[in-house]
């Protein structure tokens, strides 16, 4: 695959090439093996441009995902015709939009670090950033415990094992706190500390290096508490790996690791669950219970209120819809 260099009439000069600034090269894209190419240097560029690790896959994977496209044909340069092409594949696939607009975030990034290298012709890079990402009609609800169901699912780990101890105090985390995966595989036990006469976790860098402090309910500080007497734990990450003979692991559970208990226990109460379903089931918890809303945006670490509407659904409001005030009333069927 080149990236191409628009035609200009021989007689046109830019200002550009006045000051000796040489016209950008094509980049050829089917060359993919060595390191030492083009395309691997501004791959590199584009997938650390973002600091997420998630973000870092996603991008690597979008940008492969479209080379192995483009080179399963004869195609036209890299352009915004080009990209539209590849977008209008995307969605007769089927995919989410918002899985679409990742693969486009990635290639009008990679667009634009070609352009900024000299490797692509600025006012086509500049079209590509153009193409329109895949709009999302309406918002997913997402999936929440309601009182009953959480009450239900912090009972199930068997305390009388370092596991269940471990779990417990994990699944408290999660839906006391609200953290994110990542966010309670990192949790240290000198994070947890008291302010304004109450226990939390104190300046928690959360996503996009964002500093919050997350207050801890009273039950969730016991559940810890439990946990690390039983296993001996003083200092360092609060959930460990425990093996199969019951022992404590030195290293501390992974996100990965996070997810597969949590999708283990939502199984046993016969729910799909999983770490961001608990994270929304302690933001629904809350509202339904009066929290300001603010104070859940701020305890969930969101840059924008819109985000945390969003996420709680306060657009909509299931267990009050418009139909339960129709005032029909159709007797005995």
């Amino acid at each position: 695959m080149t990236m191409a260099v628009i035609d200009r009439d021989p007689d046109f000069v830019r200002e550009d090439d006045l000051h000796g600034h040489p016209e950008p090269k094509p980049l050829d894209l089917a060359v993919q093996g060595s390191p030492a190419t083009p395309l691997a240097a501004l791959r590199s560029l584009v997938v650390d441009s973002v600091s997420s690790p998630n973000s870092k896959r996603a991008y690597g994977k979008a940008i492969d995902t479209f080379l192995t496209w483009y080179e399963r044909e004869p195609r036209p340069p890299f352009s915004k015709a080009v990209l539209q092409s590849y977008r209008a594949g995307l969605e007769q696939q089927g995919l989410a939009p918002a899985t679409i607009n990742v693969h486009l975030s990635a290639l009008r990034r990679l667009a634009a670090e070609a352009a900024d290298n000299g490797l692509l012709d600025p006012d086509i890079a500049g079209g590509i950033a153009k193409v329109k990402g895949a709009p999302a009609h309406g918002v997913r609800t997402g999936n929440w415990l309601n009182k009953e169901q959480a009450e239900t699912l912090l009972r199930l780990p068997d305390l009388s094992t370092l596991k269940g101890k471990r779990d417990r105090a994990l699944l408290s985390v999660m839906i006391g706190c609200g953290l994110r995966r990542s966010e309670a595989a990192a949790l240290n036990l000198e994070d947890i500390q008291q302010r304004d006469g109450r226990w939390a976790i104190v300046d928690l860098t959360g996503k996009h290096n964002r500093i919050r402090t997350v207050p801890m309910p009273g039950w969730t500080k016991v559940d810890i508490d439990i946990w690390t007497s039983a296993a001996g734990i003083e200092a360092g990450r609060v959930f460990r790996a425990v093996h199969k003979g019951g022992g404590i692991l030195r290293h501390s559970l992974t996100a990965q690791s996070i997810f597969l208990i949590l999708v283990d226990y939502g199984d046993r109460i016969g729910v799909r669950f999983a770490p961001h379903d608990a994270r929304r089931s302690f933001a629904k918890l809350a509202h339904r219970g009066r929290a300001a809303l603010e104070q859940i945006q701020i305890t969930l670490g969101h840059a924008s209120i819109t985000t945390t509407e969003r996420y709680l659904g306060v657009r909509q409001d299931l267990s009050d819809a418009p139909c339960d005030h129709l005032g029909l009333d159709l007797g005995e069927q």
